[in-house]
């Protein structure tokens, strides 16, 4: 069997493949134009996107701005297939700035969670208005409860008489910042095949009734094809994958961060407390153990990039501590990673790791459709 296509209304990918949109600069137009050739949704992060900018330091909102565009342009430029999409995260202190610009460069997607994302529809309007021109870019909200993805459809369908084009639907297995209390990350009743069942129970009575597809798609410790076809046998549209693309040529972050997932081991991968007040899954280093002994001391922050930043009270700063490590110097930062990084061994193409995941995928499914026509014949004997 083969694997289904991935639809987004009128927008389709070939494969039923996301490829997360990690921050800082992971995944930039490098990684996500790779994706996105062999078939998938490629994802370009907005956070701190800006960064390299030699003017960032005075011009912030305007370094992202100048960033985002660039990067969408190019990854554009380098595409011949697939979906191309942005991870806009609702803390960001120029959110409604990142929104505006994709969706004037017309991006395909905009996934947007750390936060709910309330009022995106709004900015689709408000587009739509200026560009005299019907928006086609797709709104696919990150959540990590079926309550979450309810509140969602009933506030955008009574504000905007709009639904989610889709949910990426998040577990704790997930590498970053999660959205988890501490005591839920290993609780049974938390873990992704449960919440991927609870928000297709909302999302299926307001696909029936609204007459339109609202893909839910799997993300947060999928790492092999076989987690692709068990999340797809289970009703998901598709997956969202972050770790296994870090190790990649085409990853966007220095090879220094490459290696940190290479060399690994399962007890090195960790629970931090993060400077904006949430739980996140990271490599333990030698900066983190520093944090950790008490030793990193406050320092004011020159960023000013998220809204939930207690930096008061932060040992460093979030901000600096990723571009840090996505430019390889790891001793001043540290590398955010999935549940299933100690898995990594290797650098491989995205082209080789994608065929990959589609041949495992597939051979599952063939496995899977073998046992059930066996056990139909033995019913019928």
């Amino acid at each position: 069997m083969k694997l289904p296509n991935l639809s987004f209304g009128d927008l389709t990918a070939k494969l039923p493949i996301i490829q997360g949109g990690m921050g800082v600069g992971i995944s930039l137009s490098g990684l996500a134009s790779a994706v996105a050739n062999e078939g998938g949704v490629g994802v370009i992060a907005t956070s701190m996107i800006g960064m390299r900018d030699p003017r960032r330091a005075t011009d912030p909102v305007g370094a992202d701005h100048r960033g985002l565009i660039d990067e969408i342009r190019k990854a554009r430029s380098k595409m011949t297939d697939g979906l191309l999409g942005v991870n806009i995260m609702c803390a960001l202190t120029n959110y409604g700035d990142m929104v505006r610009t994709s969706l004037r460069e017309k991006v395909d997607v905009i996934i947007s969670g750390a936060g709910l994302p309330l009022d995106l529809p709004s900015y689709l309007r408000e587009m739509s208005d200026e560009m005299k021109d019907d928006m086609r870019t797709k709104l696919v909200p990150i959540v990590s409860s079926g309550r979450a993805a309810s509140i969602l459809c009933r506030k955008w369908l009574k504000r905007f008489d709009y639904l989610p084009d889709g949910f990426v639907v998040e577990g704790p297995k997930a590498g970053g910042h999660l959205g988890f209390k501490a005591e839920q990350i290993d609780d049974p009743d938390y873990q992704l095949e449960n919440i991927v069942t609870d928000v297709m129970d909302v999302v299926n009575p307001y696909k029936e009734s609204h007459n339109k597809d609202i893909p839910v798609i799997a993300a947060g410790g999928v790492y092999t094809g076989g987690d692709i076809a068990k999340f797809l046998e289970m009703g998901a549209s598709g997956v969202q994958m972050g770790t296994r693309f870090v190790a990649t040529e085409e990853c966007d972050a220095d090879d220094a961060f490459k290696q940190a997932y290479i060399n690994a081991k399962k007890e090195d991968i960790t629970i931090i407390k993060s400077p904006v007040g949430m739980p996140g899954r990271a490599l333990k280093n030698s900066f983190l153990d520093a944090v950790s002994s008490g030793i990193k001391k406050p320092k004011k922050c020159v960023y000013k990039c998220l809204h939930s930043c207690a930096e008061e009270n932060s040992p460093y700063c979030i901000a600096q501590a990723l571009v840090n490590a996505y430019r390889g110097k790891l001793k001043n930062g540290f590398a955010f990673a999935g549940a299933n990084a100690y898995l990594v061994d290797k650098i491989v193409t995205v082209k080789e790791l994608m065929n990959g995941l589609k041949e495992e995928a597939e051979k599952k499914y063939q496995d899977a459709s073998k046992i059930l026509q066996e056990a139909e014949k033995k019913i019928r004997s």
